[in-house]
């Protein structure tokens, strides 16, 4: 019997930019569908009454671990440095 290989799906670490101007980091295998979801008010509930948010920064694809591990990251970083990673990946979103 051959052995089926599991296909996972691939995740990306995203930043939005909410209408208050804050900053929100998350994880989704499609961080444009994921915007859509935020928008509509069905996103995380940090994001509800503080929308419309813009998507400001996305890296991956990224196995899921390494995707929670990123999303950990970025979130322990301070406002100034999720600003300067923004600015790195200006128009790439």
């Amino acid at each position: 019997m051959e052995l089926k290989k599991r296909v996972y799906a691939q995740r990306y670490v995203y930043l939005l930019r909410c209408a208050d101007d804050t900053l929100y980091c998350g994880i989704s295998t499609d961080p444009q569908a994921r915007l859509k979801q935020h928008n509509y008010g069905v996103g995380a509930k940090y994001t509800r009454g503080r929308g419309p948010c813009e998507l400001v920064h996305v890296e991956g694809p990224y196995e899921y671990g390494r995707a929670l591990s990123r999303e950990a990251e970025i979130k322990r970083m301070t406002r100034q440095q999720k600003e300067s990673l923004i600015d790195s990946t200006k128009n790439r979103c």
